[in-house]
């Protein structure tokens, strides 16, 4: 739900009734799960047999510190190349493309990672790989909260999970208000994607810490240590993006060259994260008079969340496991690295507890079915 008023009546709204008032003086209510009748405690004791059988462990994996290398080499050449050495559009265009997909490989394999605990046995380890993000323009404070602490227990459930909320410009939900433009969103929602970058780095952590909520939810605002991280790494941000190109470039240059940056990180981090959980095939639940939501907790993250291509090595390497978000969802603080084989696993239990493991054969499939399901909630007469 938008922090902010609508700026028109909606055409109409969801199949269900509204939820809980989330303005700041009505928190919503916490919701519980459905009671385990098997499945997780099944799951998460295979689960343990494989690392105990294989004698691997569940972080510091070594070729999760190569890939971290590699990436961050990736982006630092793709920057050096960009900013000093680039003399034409048709070298400053592909190597400015290779710093926009280096910036999001950082986030789905570094920040992700180190933000989920799941990349180092190690705490300090794990906070510094999380500050990844604040280095390319976010904050690793506002995302452990919007994230960890509201998407990921509650995933597509409206009214919590923030990840849905992005105000009037698109319907993601059926049980969120629909407006007349909607009806054409599955066309231009893929080009707002590209602004979400931009949002990011310059309004969405600013207004969150400075409302000091999130979807009505309270947020405690950054002090001592944490407020010097969030606007260090604002400055840290701006200062490697916009200012030291600014010596070396036209002032419009380098703004265009940002602009043509972020909006292909937007893009790119944007569509991976939609083809998780809006997509025809995910749930969207809603709880019951008693904050209740029927299914328990693991069973809800298989319901409303969707893996694509998880045989394709590159994207399985590139996204940083993202495209089995379901196996991520299950288990956020094992290391990427390990989730095709416990998708197996996952896939195994499901089976034999009549649960459902929703998958999309390739990455064309998974953007097909996203556009489908932005094209059914944007019809009149949408679910």
């Amino acid at each position: 739900m938008s922090v902010t008023a609508p700026p028109a009546a909606p055409i109409d709204g969801g199949s269900e009734p509204p939820p809980p008032n989330t303005s700041s003086h009505n928190v919503p209510p916490k919701l519980r799960f459905g009671r385990s009748e098997g499945f997780q405690r099944t799951l998460k004791q295979r689960v343990d047999e494989y690392f105990a059988t294989n004698k691997v462990g569940i972080r510091d994996v070594p070729s999760m510190y190569l890939k971290t290398a590699t990436i961050l080499v990736w982006m630092a050449a793709s920057y050096v190349g960009l900013v000093f050495f680039a003399a034409s559009l048709w070298l400053a265009i592909p190597l400015a493309m290779s710093l926009a997909l280096a910036v999001a490989a950082c986030g789905f394999n570094i920040q992700h990672d180190g933000g989920h605990k799941g990349y180092s046995e190690r705490k300090w380890v794990n906070r510094v790989m999380a500050l990844g993000l604040d280095l390319i323009g976010g904050s690793s404070y506002v995302w452990n909260f919007k994230h960890n602490a509201m998407h990921h227990i509650y995933a597509n459930i409206h009214g919590y999970d923030d990840d849905l909320n992005i105000g009037p410009l698109a319907r993601l939900s059926p049980h969120q208000n629909r407006y007349a433009a909607h009806r054409f969103q599955h066309f231009y929602l893929w080009f707002l994607y590209g602004f979400a970058a931009m949002k990011w780095h310059f309004w969405d952590d600013f207004f969150n810490v400075a409302a000091g909520h999130l979807a009505g939810h309270p947020f405690k605002r950054p002090t001592g240590l944490e407020l010097i991280i969030f606007v260090g790494g604002k400055l840290v941000f701006y200062s490697w993006a916009l200012v030291i190109p600014m010596f070396f470039h036209p002032v419009l240059t380098v703004l265009a060259f940002y602009v043509l940056t972020s909006m292909m990180v937007g893009v790119v981090i944007s569509v991976i994260f939609q083809l998780a959980h809006c997509v025809e095939e995910a749930d969207f639940p809603l709880p019951d008079d008693q904050a209740r939501i029927e299914s328990e907790w693991m069973i809800h993250q298989l319901e409303t969340t969707v893996d694509f291509s998880r045989g394709n090595p590159f994207l399985c390497w590139y996204l940083g496991g993202l495209n089995m978000q379901a196996i991520h969802h299950l288990f956020p603080q094992i290391c990427h690295v390990h989730y095709p084989n416990i998708s197996r696993i996952v896939e195994k239990t499901c089976a034999e507890y009549d649960v459902p493991y929703k998958s999309h054969r390739s990455l064309p499939a998974a953007v097909a079915s996203h556009y489908r399901w932005l094209r059914r909630l944007g019809q009149p007469a949408g679910v």
